[in-house]
C-alpha cells in the first residue's frame, strides 16, 4: 500500500487541500490482487488505490471517455506479421500508468482509509493526474502516452489507433498498445534499445522481457514459428464451472441434434450460464474450433434451459482431452492475406435466419474468424 502511495508522490498526482463546497468529491477504495505469471505462480503482491468512478457526475466531473484498445484479432496479426519478419516480440508494463494521465476536469478525492493526513484529516485531495476507478482515466492515459511516442518518431496507425510504427533507414520499429502493457519489437537491436531507454527514462517500467503471456494468451516464440494457446486460462474455466471430473467429448457439439428455444425445458440460472458464454468466447481467441458452437449456444442467453446449459457444457468438454491445442503460425508462408466466405441458408431454428461466417489467412496462418446470424429472415 505504502509503494502504491510512493507511485503518487512520484509521478506528482496530488495535493492536499480543504474541502471545497458544492464540489462532489469522489471516494476511494483499496484493491488487492495476486499478480501470477503463465503457470499460475504468484509472481507479485499488489496493493491499488483506485477512485469510486460511479460516483462521477457527466458533464461535471467528466467530458470525453473514449479511449481505442487493440482488438484481439489485431494481437494474432501482430503475432503472425511479426513471425514471418523474424521479430522477436517483447512486452513492458507500465507501472501505474493511469497516474501518468494529465486531467483536463477539475476533480478531488478523499484522502485513502488508513493513511489520512493527523493535522488535516478533513481535507481532500485535488488531482493532477488521473487516478484508477475514473472514467476518463483511460482515456487520458492514452493521450499522454500516444503523444510521448509521436515526440520520438512513431506515427500511428491509420486503421488500428493502438499501433505505433518507427522507420529508420532499412530498420522497422512496432509497438502495440493494449492500456498499460506494451506489446513491441523490431528488426533492429539498436531501435529496441533505444525504445526501452526512451520508455524507461519517461514511465517507471515493472517488467521488460520477452512476450510469453499476454491477455491470457500463452505466446511461445520458436526459431521455425510462433505458438499461441490458452492452456492456463482452459484449466481455470474447468476448474470455475466444476468440470474437472466429467469425461471428454470428441466434438465440441452434437451434429445430429439442432438446438432451438426448448419451451418446455426447464429453466437454468442465468447468470452462470452467461458467464460460462462468456468464457467461452474469450476461449475462441485461441481455439476458431468452437467458434460456431460458442455462437449458436449464445443466442439463448435470455431465457436459458437445461439442454442449452448441457450443449455449452459439451464445449467445455471437448477440451479435456485437448487442453493444450492452439494456433501455430509457421514462419514460412508467404505474405498474402487471403479470405474464405461460407454461409448456411436458413440453418438457425430460431427466426429461420441464415448463417454466415469468414476466416482471414495471412500466408498459412490464421488471423480471423467469424460467424453470426445475418439480419435477413428467409423466406419459401
Amino acid at each position: 500500500m505504502q509503494e502504491e502511495l510512493d507511485q503518487f508522490v512520484k509521478n506528482d498526482v496530488w495535493f492536499l487541500v480543504p474541502r471545497p463546497e458544492d464540489v462532489n468529491v469522489i471516494g476511494t477504495k483499496w484493491i488487492f490482487k495476486n499478480k501470477t505469471d503463465e503457470s499460475g505462480k504468484i509472481v507479485r503482491n499488489k496493493a491499488r488505490l483506485v477512485a469510486q468512478g460511479y460516483t462521477q457526475v457527466e458533464g461535471v466531473d467528466f467530458d470525453e471517455t473514449f479511449a481505442p484498445v487493440a482488438r484481439i484479432e489485431s494481437i494474432r496479426l501482430l503475432l503472425a506479421i511479426a513471425c514471418y519478419l523474424g521479430l522477436t516480440l517483447h512486452q513492458i508494463d507500465v507501472k501505474s500508468a493511469f497516474l501518468n494521465g494529465f486531467l483536463d476536469e477539475e476533480a478531488f478525492v478523499e484522502q485513502p482509509k488508513g493513511f489520512e493526513d493527523p493535522f488535516k484529516p478533513n481535507h481532500v485531495y485535488k488531482l493532477k493526474k488521473a487516478l484508477y476507478g475514473l472514467k476518463q482515466a483511460p482515456r487520458a492515459w492514452y493521450g499522454r502516452l500516444t503523444e510521448y511516442l509521436l515526440q520520438i518518431g512513431f506515427k500511428r496507425g491509420e486503421v488500428d489507433k493502438t499501433l505505433f510504427i518507427q522507420r529508420k533507414n532499412h530498420d522497422i520499429m512496432i509497438a502495440q498498445i493494449y492500456v498499460d502493457d506494451i506489446v513491441f519489437g523490431s528488426s533492429s537491436d539498436k531501435l529496441l534499445k533505444e525504445f526501452i531507454a526512451c520508455m524507461s527514462s519517461t514511465f517507471e517500467m515493472s517488467m521488460v522481457g520477452e512476450l510469453s503471456y499476454f491477455l491470457g494468451l500463452q505466446v511461445k516464440q520458436l526459431k521455425d514459428g510462433t505458438f499461441i494457446s490458452q492452456t492456463k486460462y482452459t484449466r481455470d474455466l474447468m476448474k470455475k464451472f466444476s468440470m474437472e471430473e466429467n469425461s471428454s467429448m470428441k466434438i465440441p457439439m452434437n451434429t445430429s441434434v439442432k438446438m432451438d428455444m426448448d419451451a418446455y425445458g426447464k429453466y437454468v440460472d442465468q447468470t452462470r450460464y452467461r458467464a460460462l458464454i462468456g468464457s467461452l468466447l474469450y476461449l475462441t481467441t485461441s481455439k476458431p474450433d468452437i467458434t460456431f458452437a460458442v455462437g449458436v449456444c449464445a443466442r439463448f442467453q435470455s431465457a436459458p434451459k437445461e439442454s442449452h446449459m448441457t450443449a455449452t457444457k459439451r464445449i467445455l468438454r471437448y477440451f479435456k482431452g485437448c487442453q493444450e491445442v492452439g494456433l501455430w503460425y509457421q514462419k514460412e508462408g508467404g505474405f498474402k492475406l487471403v479470405g474464405y466466405p461460407d454461409s448456411d441458408y436458413a440453418g438457425c431454428r430460431v427466426g429461420w435466419k441464415s448463417t454466415s461466417g469468414t476466416c482471414q489467412i495471412f500466408g498459412n496462418r490464421l488471423v480471423f474468424w467469424s460467424n453470426k446470424k445475418q439480419n435477413s429472415i428467409a423466406t419459401s
